[in-house]
This record gives C-alpha cells, structure tokens and sequence, in this order.
C-alpha cells in the first residue's frame, strides 16, 4: 500500500535548503570593513573647513577620526571644544596633545583657556612660559605670556627676549 504524501522527495530538499539559507541568512551578525578613503590630514582639512563655516559637531566628528592616528588632531579637538564653551573637555584634549604631542600649540592655548576662565593662573603661567620656551618667535604665545604675566603680577615689568 502506497502511503499518503503531500510532498515528494525533490521537493521537500528544496524547501528544506530554502529554510536553512533564510535561517543562515538572518541570524549570523555580518562584519563589514569600511575603507575610509581620507587620510588622518584630509580630516583635519576637512574639520577645518568645518569649523570656520561654524560646524563645530562635525568639525569634531573629523578631528576625532584623524586623532586615532594624529595625535595633533586633540588640539584642534580642543579648539572647538573652547569655541563650544565646553572648558572641561577642551582642558582634556589640550593636556592629551600636551602628552602626545609636546606642541608648542597646546601649551599656549591650554594657558589661554586658565586665563579665560580666570582659573589656575599659576598654572597658566607656566604653560605660557613653556610655549614660550619651545617657540620663542611666535608673538602670540609671547602675548598670551604677557597677559597672564599682568594678571597675576600686575605691578612687575615684563621683559620677553628672543
């Protein structure tokens, strides 16, 4: 006696294989390497751009992609984040590319960013000192120097040579 299917072998094979690619499809998680066509110096460029038109968020988004392998990146980084009114974390970034990068850049613009907020003035005056140090022809670093100088010793004559 013949017994009652309601599928045949061919075709039961193939809604079993349909079953096992739809279950194999769906549940495995899918890693995918993006290749970013940009250079670390392309997204500085591009964060630049960026925050001279005012997109600081994006501006952000740009140095911090750049910062995995410049480490200058954190002092723009803590640029924007000063622009932002954001101290605590561009104090962060500017003592990282302090660390990582010893910019002259950093020091001063870390002393500007104490001075601004008219806290550790001790502090930002050797920060200004040390930028100083490292590139003594560049007038602003002298300027940021001088002014944090008249704050904390308004009566004391400054004398800055080259």
């Amino acid at each position: 006696m013949e017994k009652n299917r309601l599928l045949g072998a061919p075709a039961l094979s193939l809604l079993t294989a349909g079953l096992l690619f739809c279950l194999y499809s769906c549940s495995l998680p899918r890693i995918l390497v993006l290749n970013d066509p940009l250079t670390p110096q392309d997204h500085i460029n591009l964060g630049v751009t960026y925050e001279r038109s005012g997109e600081f968020d994006q501006a952000l988004k740009e140095y911090e992609k750049a910062s995995r392998a410049l480490p200058v990146a954190y002092l723009y980084m803590g640029n924007v984040l000063f622009q932002k009114k954001e101290f605590p974390k561009a104090e962060e970034c500017y003592r990282e590319a302090i660390d990582r990068t010893g910019d002259p850049g950093a020091y001063n613009n870390l002393a500007w960013l104490y001075y601004s907020t008219g806290e550790n003035l001790g502090e930002a005056e050797k920060l200004a000192r040390k930028a100083v140090e490292l590139a003594p022809d560049r007038e602003e670093f002298q300027d940021t120097w001088q002014k944090i100088r008249e704050k904390t010793r308004p009566n004391d004559q400054i004398t800055i040579t080259k």
